[in-house]
This record gives structure tokens, sequence and C-alpha cells, in this order.
């Protein structure tokens, strides 16, 4: 690698051949991994979200799995924090981070950063439900216009959720939501080898989703779920239970679904997030892409990491 304080990711959809890549590129580089998955946090959660096996950590040191109960939650700011302490540990002993997952809303969070939105002022969005009941939720929408055009034209006017946040924002920040959501903190600094992988046909990504998910249901996946289900605590709204996999199995638990139609479900459900993951990286910048089956893959990701790395677009 050009530059010794680089870090490396490596996106794409669900059974894309992620892991596999990852621990090819361990056995050339010492890496530490940084798992960016919003399911591989949960401790008890191990067929469904086909975490890396014993032996697989055994060799490469993982982060951010199993640190969380399914009764959690953890969101894109506890990633982007926890990421960003990891990565300069990894990196002042010497060692490449290596940020593996398909939770873009994670890689979004540490890459580009969030924004400082104030907290929702219950006696300032009284009053605007106050003026909105006297006035009308048009009136609220023509002064949204008024003070942030931006805004206003992205929200519909019959929005009154989106509007009235809008105008709590300005009234509590003296800032406009428009002008809030252009400033971003908590932005990775640091330059970045990005790479994004999948089959080139995405009839061969389903096929592999397909394959995966019997691969899942042939193991004691369900006595996994039944696990959860038996604790008592939780519930199929929690994001743990809401993941693809889970849900379904918990359906068919409470009788919701026969076993073939959660099969389907969960075939079906998980060729929607690939395809989720795929529109989010089809518009990432930087990205060199990578061909699930390709033999020279390993070849080509050398040539791109004997190049220096670049900073993410919008860094410093």
């Amino acid at each position: 690698m050009q530059t010794t304080n680089a870090v490396i990711t490596i996106y794409g959809p669900t059974a894309a051949g992620k892991t596999a890549l990852s621990l090819a590129l361990c056995e050339k580089l010492d890496c530490e991994i940084i798992s960016v998955d919003s399911a591989l946090i949960y401790q008890g959660m191990d067929i469904g979200t086909a975490k890396p096996t014993a032996e697989e950590r055994s060799k490469v040191t993982h982060h951010l799995i199993d640190i969380c109960d399914p009764s959690e939650t953890y969101s894109a700011a506890d990633f982007q924090r926890d990421a960003l302490r990891l990565i300069d540990d990894i990196q002042t002993r010497g060692k490449v981070p290596l940020l593996v997952g398909g939770t873009m809303l994670y890689f979004k969070a540490l890459l580009e950063g969030l924004s400082q939105l104030p907290e929702s002022n219950a006696t300032v969005r009284e009053a605007l439900t106050e003026r909105m009941e006297a006035d009308g939720l048009a009136a609220l929408h023509n002064r949204l216009k008024d003070i942030d055009p931006v805004s206003a034209e992205r929200i519909h006017p019959n929005d009154s959720q989106r509007t009235l946040r809008a105008l709590e924002v300005y009234e509590v920040s003296g800032k406009t939501l428009t002008e809030l959501t252009k400033e971003r903190f908590g932005q990775l600094d640091k330059p970045v080898y990005q790479f994004a992988i999948a089959p080139k046909e995405r009839a061969v990504l389903h096929q592999r989703i397909e394959q995966r998910f019997d691969q899942m249901l042939s193991e004691p996946f369900e006595d996994e779920v039944r696990k959860l289900f038996e604790r008592g605590d939780l519930h199929k709204d929690l994001p743990s239970i809401r993941s693809v996999g889970y849900r379904q199995m918990w359906q068919y638990l409470q009788g919701e679904l026969t076993y073939d139609e959660m099969r389907e479900r969960g075939i079906i459900a998980t060729r929607q997030l690939a395809k989720r993951q795929l529109t989010w990286l089809n518009g990432w910048p930087g990205v060199t892409w990578l061909e699930t089956d390709d033999p020279h893959m390993n070849d080509k990701v050398e040539v791109v990491l004997a190049q220096p790395a670049q900073k993410f677009p919008g860094q410093d």
C-alpha cells in the first residue's frame, strides 16, 4: 500500500462474497476487520447473519461483532463513533483497518459524516401544532417556503409531520434544515481504498441468495430464532428481529406463515435487500468494482493497492 494510514473498505450485497475477499486480503496484509453490518452486532444471532466462524475469527481479529443484546438498538451514530475509535487504535498498532459489510447507512455515516440536528422541543412543537390547527397546514408550508425554499420543495404540502419538523428546527436553532444538513460531523479524515464486489449477472446473485438461505434452514436456524422467541422480552418490531430471515422465521413461529411461506418470503426479502444495497453502491463515488467469480480478482485488488489511496469526496 502506498499510504500507511489508509483504510480499506469492501462493500457489496448480501451473498456476494465479501467475507471470502476480506479473508484473502488479510493473508496479504496485516489487517483487522471492522464489521459494517447492522445484524452482526447482535449476540445469539449467528446462523441467520452468516456471522464469521470461530475459526475465521481466530485467524483475523474482528470488531463490532456480538456487541449488543438483541433487545438493544445501535444507531449509525453509534457505529460512526466506534469505527473512528477502532480505526485509530488499529493504525496505532501498525495494522490496516479493513471495513467489510453491506450496511451502507453505516458507511455513509463514517465517510460522509452526520448532520447535527436539534432534538425535538415539546414547547415549540406544541405552538406550531396550534398554529397549524388555527391557520391550516398550507399556511405553515407557505412559511417554510419563505424561510427554507429548498426543504419546502422537497417536503410535500400535505406532509404535516415533516413540515412541522422543518419549522421546529428553524425555531429552535435559528438555522434552516437545509443549512444544518450541509454541516457534517465525524467524517473519516483518512484516505480510503474502496472495493465493491458482486456477481456480474443478477440471476447469479439471486441463486447465491437462495442457496445461502437454504443452507441456513439446513442448519439449526429455526432453533436459534426459537431461543430468541422464547425469551419473552423481544418482539418483531425490534431492529434485531426485523433483520432479513429473522423476521420471516419469527412470523412462522407465531403461526402467521407456513414453513414454505417463510422460506419464500425470506428469500424474496433478501433479494430486495441486495437490490437496495446495489442501488446505494451504483451512486457511490470512487469504487473499484470486482466480480464475485473473477479468478483474477486478487490481482486486480493488488494493482489498486499499489496506487495512492484517495480521500473520500468531500474530505478536506
